[in-house]
C-alpha cells in the first residue's frame, strides 16, 4: 500500500509539474522576440505591395485626462509655470517643458510586452514567455529580460475582422464572447484570409463610447477558443477596440485572462488595446 501511494505521489508530481512549468519557445530557449521571429523582408516586402491609396489612418485614441481610466490610475500633463524658460538670447526664444504624472500600465491606446503577464506554479514561483522567471527579470527599475527594446518594427499585413458588421450589428452587446465561426464568418464574407505573420485587428464598435462615460461592466471580446485559432495561424499581434481585446470575463469565469496566458506566455504573441478602429471600418479597410 506505502509503495502504491509513493507511486500515486510521483505520478501526480510529475504532471503537475509539467502543467506548471513552461517550455522554452520554439525559437529557442534565450529567445526574447516571439513571433516577431516570424517577420522578415518577405513579410515586408508583401505588404508593402499592399498599399494603393497612400493614406494613412490613426489607430490611437490620444492621451487626455478625460479617457477611461479603470481602478485607481491616473493621467495628469501639466506645464507648470516653473519649467517654462527664457527668453535666450538676443532673439528672444522661450520654451516649455510639460510635466506628466501617469500610471503607464491599462490606460489608453496600449501595446502588452511578452513580460507585461506571467503565471505563477504551485512552488509560488512566476514564470513569462520562454520560461523567464520572475525572480530573476523583474525588478524594481525595470525588466531585465523581455523589454519591448527586442520587439522591432511591425511592418507587416494587416487584417482588420468586423464582427459588428458581420453581424449586422452597431457594436457586440456587453459580454459577448466572439467565436471561431464568428471569425471564419466575418472573413469569408469579408473575402479575406489570414497568413502567417499577419496581424490582426478585431472590432466590436465598444471603441465608439471612448470618452463619452458610458462604461461597460463586462467586456465584449474574442473568446479563448478563438484565441487559439488565430493562434494556429502563425500570426504576431492581436488589436482589438477593447480594453483586453479577449472578453471579460471569458469563457471559463474562474480563470484570469486567459487569453494573455495563452497570446503573451504560451505564444510570443503581442496585443494592442483600445484601438481606434472605427475609421478603417467605415471605410471598409479589411486589408
Amino acid at each position: 500500500m506505502q509503495r502504491l501511494i509513493t507511486i500515486l505521489l510521483i505520478l501526480f508530481g510529475n504532471h503537475l509539474f509539467s502543467s506548471c512549468q513552461p517550455t522554452h519557445s520554439e525559437w529557442g530557449e534565450n529567445d526574447q522576440r516571439g513571433a516577431m521571429n516570424r517577420l522578415g523582408p518577405e513579410q515586408v516586402l508583401a505588404a508593402a505591395q499592399l498599399i494603393r491609396q497612400g493614406k494613412t489612418i490613426e489607430l490611437g485614441h490620444l492621451y487626455s485626462e478625460d479617457m477611461p481610466l479603470s481602478g485607481k490610475r491616473n493621467y495628469q500633463l501639466s506645464i507648470p509655470d516653473s519649467l517654462r524658460a527664457g527668453p535666450h538670447g538676443s532673439n528672444k526664444i522661450v520654451h516649455n517643458v510639460e510635466f506628466i504624472q501617469s500610471t503607464l500600465c491599462q490606460i489608453g491606446t496600449q501595446f502588452d510586452g511578452l513580460g507585461h503577464v506571467g503565471k505563477r506554479n504551485f512552488w509560488g514561483e512566476d514564470f513569462y514567455y520562454n520560461g523567464y522567471k520572475g525572480s530573476e527579470i523583474v525588478t524594481e527599475k525595470g525588466l531585465t529580460k523581455l523589454g519591448v527594446e527586442h520587439v522591432g518594427a511591425f511592418f507587416t499585413r494587416g487584417i482588420l475582422i468586423d464582427i459588428p458588421a458581420y453581424k449586422n450589428m452597431g457594436y457586440l452587446k456587453e459580454g459577448y464572447i466572439i467565436s471561431v465561426e464568428d471569425i471564419e464568418g466575418a472573413l469569408k464574407q469579408q473575402n479575406l484570409e489570414i497568413n502567417t505573420g499577419d496581424v490582426v485587428l478585431v472590432r466590436t464598435g465598444i471603441g465608439q463610447f471612448w470618452g463619452t462615460g458610458t462604461p461597460m461592466k463586462s467586456a465584449p471580446g474574442l473568446g479563448v477558443s478563438a484565441i487559439r485559432w488565430l493562434i494556429g495561424k502563425k500570426i504576431v499581434m492581436i488589436g482589438s477596440d477593447n480594453a483586453a481585446v479577449e472578453a471579460l470575463p471569458g469563457e471559463n469565469k474562474k480563470h484570469a485572462i486567459e487569453g494573455h496566458e495563452e497570446l503573451l506566455i504560451r505564444n510570443g504573441i503581442y496585443l494592442f488595446e483600445n484601438l481606434d478602429l472605427e475609421e478603417l471600418a467605415k471605410q471598409k479597410v479589411y486589408e
